[in-house]
C-alpha cells in the first residue's frame, strides 16, 4: 500500500476504508464515476472492433474506469490497468490521474520511471498504429503526432505529481521543524521559569539570612542588657543608667541597619521592569543579589568593635588575631564578620556567663576563624532568648557559598565551637 500526496493534507483521520479524509474519498469516487462513464462510452467502438456484443464492451469499460477509485491504495495497479487497456483506446482519465498519483506517492523513483516509460511507449504505439492508416498522412507527420500525444498524456501529470509530492514532503519537514521548535521553546520557557523560581528562592534565603544576622545580634544584646538593667536597677543606679544607654544604642543601631537593608530592597526593585513575565521576575532578583554583594557592609576591621559590644554586655571575650589580612574581597570579609557575629549571638543565647575565645588567622590564600565558648556557669540566669534554629544553617550556607569549609559542634569541655575557613579569592559554589 502506498500513500499519495493528497492524502497527507490534514491532521487526523475521518475517512472510510483506506482514505485518511472524507473529502479524499468523495474526490476519488467522483473521478471513478467519470472515468467509468468515459470508458463505457469508449467501450462501444471497442466492442464493434473486437466483434463482441456492445453490452460486453460497455461493461468492460465500466469495470476498467472504476479501478480509478483504488488510486490511493494501489496506484501501481491503476497505472498498469491504464497501460493494459491503452490498445483499446480507452481510459484517458484513468491513465492521466493514475500517473499523477503514482508520481506523488512515496514509491521508489525507479518504479515511477519504469511505469512512466511503459505508458509513454504504449501511448506512442497505439497512436502510431491508429494514425498510420490514414490516407494522405506522411510517416514523419504520424511519428511527430504520435510523439506529441504520448508526451502530452504522460509527462505533464508525472511532473505535476513529482512537484506535489516534493512540496508535500517539504511541508511535512517544515511542520516537523515547527513542532520541534515549539517543543524546544516550551522547554526553554519551563527552564526559565525554574531558574526564576530558583533565583527567587535563593534571594528569599539570602534576605532571611541578612535579616537574621543583622537584627538577631543587636536584639540579643539588647535583651542581655535589659536583663542586667533589671537586676541592678535598685542596687546600682549608675550601672543601670549605663545599661539603659547601651540598650538605646543597640536599638538605634539595629534600626539603622534594618533601614539600610530595606532601602537596598527598595532600590533593587526600582529599575524598569522587563516586558516579559520571566524577565520581570528575574531582573529585580539579580539586582538585589548585586546590591547585597557590592554594597557597603561589615569587614574584618570591625571585629574589635563587635567583640567590644559583647564585652559591654558582660561577656568575657578574648580576641586572638594572628597574621596580617589584606586584599580580601568584600564578600569574604562580610562572611567572616557574619560568622563571628552569629557565633557570639549564639553564645549570648545559649552560654551566658561562659568564657568565649574568638580566633582569627590570616594564612596564605585563606582566612580562618573560630569562636569557642566554655561551659555555661550554673549560677547565671538564662536570658530566655528565643532561637529559630537558623543561625548555624545560615553560617554554613554563607561559607559553602564561597567555597569554604564550615565545622561546628560541642567540645569535650562541655562548650561549643564554630570554625570556618574561607579562601582569599571568592569561588562561588
Amino acid at each position: 500500500m502506498t500513500v499519495s500526496g493528497e492524502e497527507q493534507g490534514g491532521a487526523g483521520r475521518d475517512g472510510p476504508l483506506w482514505w485518511e479524509r472524507r473529502r479524499g474519498a468523495v474526490l476519488d469516487v467522483g473521478l471513478a464515476v467519470v472515468s467509468a462513464v468515459e470508458c463505457a462510452v469508449e467501450g462501444v467502438p471497442f466492442a464493434r472492433e473486437a466483434g463482441v456484443p456492445v453490452a460486453v464492451g460497455v461493461l468492460f469499460g465500466l469495470l476498467v474506469g472504476s479501478t480509478l477509485v483504488l488510486r490511493r491504495r494501489w496506484p501501481i495497479a491503476v497505472v498498469l490497468v491504464g497501460i493494459a487497456v491503452s490498445p483499446a483506446a480507452m481510459g484517458f482519465l484513468l491513465g492521466v490521474v493514475g500517473l499523477y498519483t503514482l508520481a506523488a506517492c512515496e514509491v521508489p523513483r525507479r518504479i515511477t520511471a519504469t511505469l512512466t516509460s511503459m505508458s509513454l511507449v504504449a501511448t506512442f504505439v497505439v497512436m502510431y498504429v491508429r494514425t498510420s492508416g490514414d490516407q494522405g498522412a506522411s510517416r514523419s507527420l504520424v511519428i511527430v503526432l504520435s510523439v506529441f500525444v504520448a508526451v502530452a498524456l504522460t509527462v505533464p501529470p508525472v511532473l505535476l505529481g513529482l512537484y506535489i509530492g516534493a512540496r508535500r514532503r517539504l511541508m511535512e519537514s517544515l511542520q516537523e521543524r515547527a513542532d520541534s521548535l515549539e517543543r524546544e521553546l516550551s522547554l526553554l520557557a519551563d527552564r526559565a521559569e525554574e531558574r526564576a523560581e530558583w533565583a527567587r528562592t535563593e534571594e528569599r534565603t539570602r534576605i532571611a539570612r541578612e535579616m537574621h544576622d543583622v537584627v538577631a545580634h543587636r536584639v540579643s544584646l539588647m535583651v542581655v542588657h535589659a536583663a542586667a538593667l533589671e537586676a541592678v536597677a535598685a542596687k546600682d543606679p549608675a550601672r543601670a543608667a549605663k545599661n539603659a544607654a547601651l540598650v538605646g544604642d543597640m536599638g538605634r543601631q539595629a534600626l539603622t541597619e534594618l533601614r539600610e537593608m530595606l532601602g537596598v530592597l527598595r532600590v533593587a526593585e526600582s529599575p524598569k521592569r522587563a516586558p516579559a513575565a520571566a524577565s520581570a521576575a528575574v531582573v529585580p532578583v539579580a539586582a538585589l543579589v548585586g546590591s547585597f554583594e557590592e554594597g557597603p557592609g561589615p569587614s574584618l576591621g570591625e571585629l574589635e568593635a563587635l567583640v567590644g559590644q559583647s564585652r559591654a554586655a558582660g561577656m568575657v571575650v578574648e580576641l586572638d588575631v594572628r597574621g596580617v589580612g589584606e586584599g580580601y574581597p568584600a564578600e569574604v570579609e562580610q562572611t567572616a564578620y557574619r560568622v563571628v557575629q552569629e557565633a557570639l549571638t549564639n553564645c549570648h543565647k545559649h552560654a551566658p556567663g561562659a568564657r568565649v575565645v574568638v580566633r582569627l588567622a590570616h594564612r596564605e590564600g585563606e582566612v580562618a576563624m573560630q569562636v569557642e565558648n566554655g561551659p555555661c556557669r550554673a549560677d547565671v540566669v538564662q536570658p530566655g532568648l528565643p532561637s529559630g534554629g537558623n543561625g548555624l544553617v545560615g553560617m554554613r550556607e554563607r561559607v559553602l557559598g564561597l567555597g569554604g569549609v564550615f565545622v561546628s559542634g560541642p567540645t569535650d569541655e562541655g562548650g561549643f565551637k564554630v570554625s570556618a575557613v574561607l579562601p582569599r579569592g571568592s569561588r562561588r559554589a
